[in-house]
């Protein structure tokens, strides 16, 4: 018989592991739900990391690996439908399968997120069979941007014409720069079929830019007037990126995703209940959105990855502690454990934002407009930083592994190159800040001051108070913004682009605090819902060591404007080293805290303390007591 013990009650008894708690911090309260399926299937055989004999695979053979890895995880789900149509799911999705296998995590978010989704999200009152798609018996992929048109995908020239005559839509290719660019189309883990943006042409009027379903290849080759060239291999993971063109391709009405953003009638016509083309264009490829939510996730599940194997690396490779010392592990060293602590601060804290900017859009979703939006732009701001700070962070635990973390046995270098695809994918992090500076310039209004200059004036020893601290990062977010508004308003006549080339860069600036006030402003409330207790104080020592970092790189802004004080300033050294030792103490706690299956790490050998035995040569003297090797030995 088994015995089972509430949550409350394992409180009350004090054997819930910091651990366990700090996980339910990073992963939800719901986590086994939620995260459970996707931590158990990576730990299985198809997901392990296979051997191969160097030089490794092939890219070709790791494509058809992510292939079959694809098929396997598609016959575990209950329902792809139901996966598509849950962003939490998702997210959860890309989170654990990224780190693991970047490019079964890119072709399953293209068939998942934007094919099938997309499919869902439109027409919803039609019946549409998607059973060739569920099964697998087709993958999906989806071809928006071209080659002339990459964050201007509204400007796509890719034409369907209605074809009265024959009710349907011709597809085609105008020119070089209206290829479609980096669809994974080819006929790599079988036969494709695309949603297509396409600029709508009826009765002779531009309709706006909509998708269309578009068979691309059977299982051997292109279908007729599809003409598919392979790109040339990109950095990291390999995915079948390539060109794609029309050429007078004709599907049939049926193929138009329509929605409220307009639809061609049995009788021809064209009708839409959303004014302007670029609405109608967003409003078609809605999806992004949630592209843009399971960036975020693969690059914190990729940043996490990475802290934990140079933490368990850090603690098992020795080094001379001097003539009389033992040998110590490196993570002894301040200069070691000091930017692992760093980015071990930064991780929460993006765990904590992509967590926040999923729940607001999954409540906003099917909101009103002005919800909808806000929790968009959170969207946007949260990818482009958290993807930033997850290369950062990557970068830093690649160099703490030293030589080792340059082979691609040890995992590093996959999750350096993948983390650069997660930058620019779903609208590329500089593009989608700019617009979210451009709007917030405008809607962030002054906050009125307090006399003294601050909000509470400023207080010395208030850098031990997360409140204080969180109102600090909201005035630097002002500072800059005010600070942008005033250069746009000194700019010389010029129209324009010349006022916002002035104002542009402290914009830009404020959109970074921006992220890091919400990211901390998220660890408070994280911090909050914990009971007193070990957990709750080491989540506070991570809260208070991001956010007194921020606060340090601009200190000058802070005093100026009188929200510090000289004797703060001076003090911010102090307090921050003082973080980094506490944090530094509970590396391999927080590390486990992660909830990184074991079957994960022990496919990367440096993550193990044995790790020297990966490179164990059994021809050697060692194993051959002194009997002589075979000659010239192998190659």
């Amino acid at each position: 018989m088994t015995t089972t013990i509430d949550s409350t009650a394992v409180t009350e008894l004090g054997t819930e592991r910091v651990e366990d708690r700090l996980t339910a911090v990073l992963l939800g309260a719901d986590a086994r739900r939620e995260h459970g399926f996707w931590q158990r299937i990576i730990a299985t055989d198809m997901f392990r990391r296979p051997e191969f004999p160097p030089p490794g695979p092939t890219p070709d053979e790791r494509l058809a690996l992510a292939h079959a890895r694809l098929r396997a995880l598609n016959n575990a789900l209950d329902s792809g439908a139901r996966l598509a149509a849950d962003p939490r799911a998702l997210a959860a999705l890309h989170e654990w399968l990224a780190p693991m296998d970047p490019s079964l995590a890119t072709v399953a978010g293209i068939h998942y997120n934007l094919f099938l989704g997309s499919l869902l999200d439109h027409d919803t009152g039609r019946t549409r069979d998607l059973s060739d798609f569920l099964a697998m018996r087709r993958i999906g992929t989806f071809l928006c941007t071209e080659v002339a048109h990459g964050n201007d995908a509204a400007a796509v020239e890719t034409t369907a014409t209605y074809d009265r005559a024959r009710d349907g839509f011709v597809l085609h290719t105008p020119h070089l720069g209206a290829q479609k660019f980096m669809p994974n189309t080819s006929q790599a883990g079988g036969p494709k079929t695309g949603l297509v943006a396409a600029r709508l042409l009826v009765g002779g009027a531009d309709r706006g830019v909509f998708l269309l379903l578009v068979p691309l290849t059977d299982s051997l080759r292109a279908l007729p007037g599809v003409r598919i060239r392979r790109l040339p291999a990109r950095m990291g993971s390999p995915v079948d990126h390539c060109l794609t063109s029309f050429d007078q391709v004709f599907v049939g009405r049926e193929a138009l995703l329509g929605g409220a953003q307009g639809r061609v009638g049995e009788d021809g016509v064209f009708r839409s209940g959303t004014a302007g083309r670029r609405r109608r264009f967003l409003a078609s490829i809605a999806r992004v959105t949630t592209g843009r939510i399971c960036m975020s996730a693969s690059a914190v599940g990729g940043a996490r990855t990475s802290l934990a194997i140079a933490v368990r690396y850090s603690g098992h490779r020795y080094v001379s502690g001097g003539r009389t010392l033992p040998p110590l592990a490196v993570i002894a060293h301040r200069s070691h454990h000091g930017p692992l602590a760093g980015a071990m601060a930064t991780v929460f804290a993006m765990s904590l934002l992509h967590r926040r900017a999923l729940d607001r859009w999954e409540a906003a979703v099917h909101g009103p407009a002005p919800e909808r939006e806000a929790a968009a732009q959170l969207v946007d701001v949260a990818k482009g930083w958290i993807t930033w700070q997850a290369r950062s962070v990557i970068v830093e635990c690649r160099e703490r592994c030293g030589a080792q973390g340059l082979l691609e046995n040890n995992g590093m270098t996959e999750l350096i190159t993948g983390v650069e695809g997660a930058i620019t994918a779903e609208g590329d992090n500089l593009a989608i800040h700019v617009k979210a500076a451009s709007e917030m310039v405008i809607s962030a209004v002054p906050e009125p001051l307090e006399a003294g200059g601050a909000p509470d004036g400023p207080q010395d020893g208030g850098l031990d108070d997360l409140r204080y601290l969180g109102r600090l990062l909201a005035q630097v977010e002002r500072i800059q913004f005010a600070r942008s508004r005033a250069r746009m308003a000194r700019a010389p006549h010029g129209g324009p682009l010349k006022r916002w080339n002035a104002g542009s860069g402290p914009a830009l600036r404020g959109v970074e605090a921006h992220a890091y006030r919400q990211a901390a402003d998220a660890y408070a409330e994280a911090v909050e819902g914990l009971p007193e207790g070990p957990a709750r104080e080491r989540l506070t020592d991570l809260a208070r060591l991001f956010a007194l970092r921020w606060i340090e790189r601009n200190s000058g802004d802070l005093l100026v404007a009188g929200h510090l004080t000289a004797g703060q300033v001076d003090g911010l050294t102090e307090t921050t080293e003082q973080l980094v030792a506490a944090v530094a103490a509970h590396l391999p706690d927080l590390a486990a805290s992660f909830g990184l299956p074991e079957e994960l790490l022990a496919d990367w050998p440096i993550a193990g303390a044995r790790y020297a035995e990966a490179y164990d040569d059994p021809g050697a003297s060692w194993h051959t007591g002194g009997q002589p090797a075979s000659a010239g030995g192998e190659w």
